[in-house]
């Protein structure tokens, strides 16, 4: 739940403005209750509104974003998600057309264009990965080794992306970035 409501506090540290919060992604291909759970639960603390929004194609996708478009002061979270990880160019087209702050779960949507990524550090996730597969050859039973989380993250902010929204990246992000 630490993750996404680090996203939701982000989203409103950039974008001071966002009053409601549309969380987009696909039930069968990402623990979306999960996130919307955790979202919920952080959202009034924030003065955010969440607005669910359970998508399975991109049709899906351009009538939850412009519907989020036409209420005031929007904003977009997209946790990590293979659905949404296929039609990101569509996702990022629609957050600009719209001048919707978005934060994700992916860094390849901040590269693309997209404003801004939280997450874990995939290099150590693929090292801590490698330590268990390690354990495990050396005979470690899996159902023993404990429950790993991450311990590293890392922020993305596309400043090109920022300054057409016209939004002033506040210096804490900066540094996290």
């Amino acid at each position: 739940a630490s993750i996404t409501g680090k996203w939701m506090a982000m989203l409103k540290e950039i974008a001071p403005h966002v009053t409601r919060a549309m969380l987009i992604g696909n039930p069968r291909t990402m623990p979306y209750d999960y996130y919307l759970r955790a979202a919920e639960a952080l959202a009034p603390s924030l003065g955010i509104e969440v607005v669910p929004s359970r998508i399975e194609t991109s049709a899906d996708i351009e009538h939850a974003i412009d519907s989020l478009a036409r209420m005031p002061n929007g904003g977009l979270v997209l946790p990590p998600d293979a659905t949404t990880n296929v039609h990101r160019d569509l996702i990022i087209a629609l957050a600009a057309q719209h001048s919707l702050p978005a934060i994700y779960g992916a860094p390849a949507f901040v590269s693309a264009g997209g404003l801004m990524y939280y997450g874990s550090d995939r290099l150590d996730d693929y090292r801590q990965l490698a330590l268990y597969v390690d354990r495990i050859l050396r005979g470690a039973n899996p159902a023993d080794l404990p429950a790993q989380v991450p311990t590293k993250y890392e922020t993305g902010i596309n400043l090109k992306t920022a300054k057409a929204l016209g939004l002033t990246v506040p210096p804490g992000l900066l540094v996290a970035a």
